[in-house]
């Protein structure tokens, strides 16, 4: 499992598809630029906890089991070339270790089949094709 580690990727990431679920929120985006075997590298993964969560131990503590999930299933099940950033949510540190790993196996399993590009730029701003411009 590779690492997002530096702010500017995070911020990438935010500008993709989310993936709601009950213990985090999935964010996640392809990587476009830079070589090829960068590119197409393996799934880069990133953690954050907000302090609304609680004090540096909960979060500290949500983050580990995110990691752990991750580092056992997660991982295997992501699509190459995706980057994806887990935003913790306190209901990943009271549910069952099992079901956090389901959680997070299905949730990046859907981000990577999800039809949905990035979120705001250019493409948002544009309106859609009315009748007449599209034909019958």
């Amino acid at each position: 499992m590779q690492r997002l580690k530096k702010r500017k990727d995070y911020v990438k990431v935010a500008r993709g598809a989310r993936t709601p679920r009950c213990g985090f929120l999935l964010q996640s985006i392809r990587r476009a630029e830079g070589p090829a075997d960068v590119v197409e590298a393996d799934a880069r993964f990133g953690f954050t906890v907000t302090k609304k969560m609680g004090n540096a131990v909960v979060r500290n503590r949500i983050r580990r089991r995110l990691k752990e999930a991750v580092r056992l299933a997660g991982a295997a099940a992501a699509d190459p070339g995706l980057d994806f950033v887990l935003v913790g949510r306190r209901p990943a540190l009271e549910m069952p270790f099992s079901d956090l790993v389901a959680e997070v196996v299905g949730a990046v399993r859907a981000a990577a089949s999800a039809k949905t590009g990035p979120r705001g730029g250019k493409e948002a701003l544009k309106p859609a094709p009315s009748e007449e411009e599209t034909g019958p």
